[in-house]
């Protein structure tokens, strides 16, 4: 019998209860006694299966306990990829502790703010962003910080911070509406702000889904996950986690590397992933790419952005799979709008530009200014409803009211509209958001990192289109008199304040910037001449 026959024989081939699993921490519990000894996730050559896997969760939930940690404390991760993440997350979730893990792409100030935001006492810390661990130490008095691999210095590393405890069963009564992730996202003033989601919030309308039988949401015994999206995102750690609450074998990339992500397709017969769509087209320029049997592959979910018809075309010619494309945000616990593997037409009919229709439990509507709502084919910002709206922005309740109405109904930001058959189609967007090979980046956060240079005196960033990443980070600049700066010196000075991804690929310099009557500044006049003749106005 071959390994991967003899794992699945050790899983359990009934049906899922997916009612026993209410809070995050009920998921390991849940498959340590239905198949104990399959494997949960499979990292670097390291594997776990579920009963160690909640073993561990239990070590991680007592030692935060015995650290201090109370129920609704946060504690901070900042690092790439591991399966000790999910160690930590699935602990946390037992002693009721918030886990806000950050991107790892943000440079040392960055993460340092989002840090104190969290008010946490505790920051773990991956072996990838160590180097960075002397500046963090001088943002960051008073912090902790716990090496999730060895410093080698005197520190302790999580696993001997994790095998110091003891491994029973953790009591602390945590019900479905406290507070489990805390995943930050950017805003329209340039401070990231704290998306606080509940375990109802990840699992309920996932429960409901399940219950739907849709082909491309169905998983069974033989299915393998593949987490290769930051877990600093709803798109990594959202994925991963859907794979644990089916009882798939999880393998978790460090990073997105194209052909180490090859490598572990074929190796580990991944039957499932999520990835952006920038990523499907680094697949394909790999040289192995049409070498390697894919044949246990049964779908691709991508978001982010949607698929152009020859990329599709290209994948399904390669992949040979069902692709299926994810519409949500954050403040939605991803997605909440679907487009179905039945509707991804490689010769390119009208509704391969949908974002799709919502997942069952989900209600979407499209309004004008004044909230009213709009007959289908007129454009108007998208509004959502659901279980899977977030509980708010942590300690942000001007901001959280903004977003989310007293009915429910939370504010995407996106234009689009409805088609008579309720599909959802993105046409623009209300918010001022970049979108740049699935990266969210908002222009205010590079205004601010722009502004400190001693020649600038005003800027105005926004996305213009590209053909790797969808969109990429452009500037207009406006010089202080008698003062010089070259494109290379604004660049340069950015990379240090913001995350690499932020810096703006190209700098233009105006003697102004257009200006409303009332002294707005007219991105869309910036934006016009790049995005000329294109049926949307975002990719």
């Amino acid at each position: 019998m071959s390994t991967t026959a003899a794992e699945n024989a050790r899983r359990d081939s009934t049906p899922i209860d997916y009612s026993a699993m209410t809070t995050l921490g009920s998921i390991t519990a849940y498959f340590a006694q239905r198949q104990p000894h399959a494997i949960a996730m499979r990292f670097e050559g390291r594997d776990t299966d579920y009963a160690t896997l909640e073993r561990h969760a239990n070590q991680v939930a007592n030692a935060l306990t015995a650290s201090g940690c109370a129920v609704g404390d946060r504690i901070a991760y900042v690092g790439k990829n591991t399966d000790l993440f999910f160690e930590l997350l699935f602990g946390a979730a037992k002693a009721g502790v918030v886990v806000a893990p950050i991107v790892w792409r943000l440079a040392p100030p960055e993460i340092a703010q989002i840090v104190r935001d969290t008010k946490a006492g505790t920051l773990f810390i991956g072996a990838d962003l160590w180097q960075h661990v002397d500046a963090l130490h001088a943002e960051l008095p008073g912090v902790t910080f716990v090496p999730m691999e060895s410093a080698n210095d005197d520190t302790p590393d999580f696993t001997a911070w994790r095998d110091a405890a003891s491994d029973a069963i953790v009591t602390t009564d945590i019900t479905e509406d406290h507070v489990a992730l805390q995943l930050y996202t950017s805003g329209t003033t340039g401070l990231p702000k704290g998306a606080m989601l509940s375990h109802a919030n990840i699992l309920s309308a996932r429960r409901e889904a399940m219950n739907f039988r849709m082909a491309w949401n169905t998983w069974g015994s033989e299915d393998v996950s593949l987490v290769a999206m930051p877990v600093g995102h709803i798109g990594g750690v959202g994925w991963g986690l859907v794979g644990f609450f089916n009882g798939a074998r999880n393998v978790i990339m460090r990073e997105f590397v194209p052909a180490t992500v090859l490598d572990a397709m074929e190796r580990e017969r991944i039957s499932k992933l999520f990835l952006v769509p920038t990523a499907l087209q680094m697949l394909l320029m790999q040289p192995r790419v049409r070498e390697i049997d894919y044949s246990n592959l049964r779908y691709i979910l991508y978001g982010a952005a949607p698929i152009t018809v020859e990329l599709l075309r290209e994948c399904a010619e390669v992949f040979g799979c069902g692709f299926c494309q994810q519409y949500g945000m954050t403040e939605t616990t991803g997605t909440i709008v679907y487009l179905p593997p039945e509707d991804h037409d490689p010769r390119g009919t009208p509704r391969m530009r949908a974002a799709g229709i919502p997942l069952p439990g989900v209600e979407i509507r499209v309004v004008d200014t004044n909230r009213a709502v709009l007959p289908p084919g007129q454009t108007g910002e998208i509004e959502s409803r659901s279980v899977s709206n977030m509980v708010g922005y942590w300690g942000k309740p001007e901001a959280t009211a903004q977003t989310v109405d007293a009915n429910g109904w939370l504010r995407t930001g996106d234009a689009g509209y409805l088609d008579e058959d309720g599909y959802l189609y993105i046409q623009d967007r209300y918010k001022d958001m970049i979108c740049s090979g699935g990266e969210n980046v908002y222009p205010a956060e590079v205004e601010n990192a722009i502004a400190g240079h001693p020649a600038v005196q005003t800027s105005a960033v926004f996305g213009v289109p590209d053909d790797k990443w969808g969109e990429a980070v452009r500037a207009v600049v406006v010089l202080r008199p008698d003062m010089k700066a070259t494109e290379a010196e604004i660049i340069a000075y950015a990379r240090t304040r913001i995350g690499g991804f932020k810096v703006p690929k190209a700098v233009d310099f105006a003697a102004a910037l257009p200006l409303s009557p009332t002294g707005k500044v007219l991105k869309r006049v910036l934006r016009e001449p790049y995005w000329a003749g294109r049926e949307r106005q975002v990719n």
